[in-house]
């Protein structure tokens, strides 16, 4: 979710008053339920910062309101009807890798794709996949000695956003890159992959053109 109104960006201005997060979260029900129509399965909702923006507002300008929940991402968005658990923090998404969304994890984020998530298996000591720096990346780190090595991943899953929206950015785009993550897991092994989408949203996933 954006949530771009109830915001500190946005605290005081014109904007604070042009945005409506329950009109944002019947758009963003539309697409969980989508998302269900197509898979029942386990599903995980890792919260990011826009989608905090919400709680995080209420708990500074309004306290005495923040304990009843009534603007967390959770309800906003009815997870409980969706069968979706919201996740703080890191997650275990497979064995030796955490997922995390990447804006409060303690790192400066950095420019070159991967690298940021590079530096939090780095503090973690686990292969990382997040998402918040907009980057689509995967690199790899080696430990250890000789025949006895560990390669951990770091990997940042892009974005699915419409660039031709941004237009906040200027005329010179930022270097961030659209598509996502895939962990292909089988036992304990894991083989993360990075799928790129082109500006029209397609993408070439296990032999086929999606889009």
């Amino acid at each position: 979710m954006d949530y771009a109104g109830p915001s500190r960006w946005n605290k005081d201005t014109k904007a604070e008053f042009e945005h409506n997060v329950f009109r944002e979260s019947e758009q963003g029900k539309r697409i969980l339920g989508d998302l269900r129509r197509g898979y029942d399965g386990p599903t995980h909702f890792i919260e990011g910062n826009h989608d905090a923006n919400p709680r995080r507002y209420l708990a500074r300008h309004a306290p005495a309101l923040a304990e009843s929940n009534a603007f967390n991402v959770e309800t906003l968005l009815d997870f409980n009807s969706h069968g979706i658990n919201v996740v703080r923090g890191g997650f275990d998404i497979a064995p030796g890798w955490v997922a995390m969304h990447g804006h409060a994890t303690g790192i400066r984020t950095v420019t070159v794709p991967g690298s940021s998530a590079l530096k939090l298996v780095d503090k973690l000591e686990r292969s990382v996949a997040i998402g918040h720096t907009h980057r689509l990346g995967l690199m790899p780190q080696t430990k250890g000695t000789t025949g006895r090595n560990i390669i951990r991943w770091g990997m940042e899953v892009g974005n699915v956003m419409d660039m031709r929206k941004a237009v906040y950015l200027g005329y010179v785009t930022a270097n961030w890159q659209s598509g996502f993550g895939i962990l292909h897991v089988e036992g304990k092994r894991v083989r993360p992959e990075v799928i790129p989408m082109d500006g029209n949203g397609m993408f070439i996933a296990d032999g086929k053109v999606w889009g």
